[in-house]
């Protein structure tokens, strides 16, 4: 048995969304996605695995619809998230075992979008020239968008859930346009659940900057 011969069952039709077949990858993926999502709001360590699976859903979903830069970015995504993982309970530094929320420095804004434009130029190049996409620059622009998010969210930066806002508000329509009904309605549970994971961060950040700082005797 070969390894489409496996995977075959996850692509059948589960339901229809405005005359859409949806199949059960891309039901998978929905609910995956929004449970990470809403863990990552909560700062719950359970969000990586329940990402990483929701990687790999979407892998199929994305290359069966031709997205194939989303496709391989969940590839990258997997592996930050072993590194998200790891720095979530290791990364806290002397005397915390947890990380804390932090604001992006100007340093790292500057490389951010700097790789940002570069990919996303990179990126379009790329599967103008070597692929069939038909939103080769809307494809490479949520991907760097993303990226650069999915940085934040390991490091714990503030800012990452305004990078994801953005890649949200493009993944919408990119998604309706492909068919992907469902993975849009998902995307706009993502904005929701964006804003939410912004203000309770914010609340997070606040709160312990006005806690006391304790002086050693």
């Amino acid at each position: 048995m070969s390894l489409a011969d496996v995977l075959e069952p996850l692509r059948q039709p589960l339901v229809t969304v405005l005359d859409t077949p949806v199949s059960w990858t891309e039901v998978l993926g929905f609910g995956s996605g929004a449970l990470c999502v809403w863990l990552v709001a909560r700062q719950h360590i359970a969000n990586w695995p329940i990402g990483i699976a929701n990687n790999v859903f979407f892998i199929l979903l994305f290359a069966q619809s031709g997205l194939y830069a989303d496709a391989g970015l969940q590839i990258v995504f997997i592996t930050l998230a072993a590194y998200g993982w790891w720095t979530w309970t290791h990364g806290g530094g002397s005397g915390s075992a947890v990380l804390p929320v932090r604001r992006t420095t100007r340093a790292e804004w500057t490389w951010l979008l700097a790789a940002g434009v570069v990919g996303t130029a990179a990126i379009t190049l790329l599967l103008a020239r070597a692929t069939d996409s038909t939103v080769p620059f809307w494809d490479a622009l949520t991907t760097s968008l993303s990226l650069m998010a999915t940085y934040g969210q390991c490091r714990k930066r503030l800012e990452s859930w305004w990078l994801w806002i953005a890649a949200d508000v493009v993944y919408i329509p990119l998604y309706a346009h492909k068919g992907l009904y469902l993975t849009s309605l998902l995307y706009a549970g993502f904005l929701a659940l964006c804003l939410a994971g912004l203000r309770n961060w914010h609340r997070d950040l606040t709160a312990r900057a006005a806690r006391p700082v304790e002086v050693a005797a």
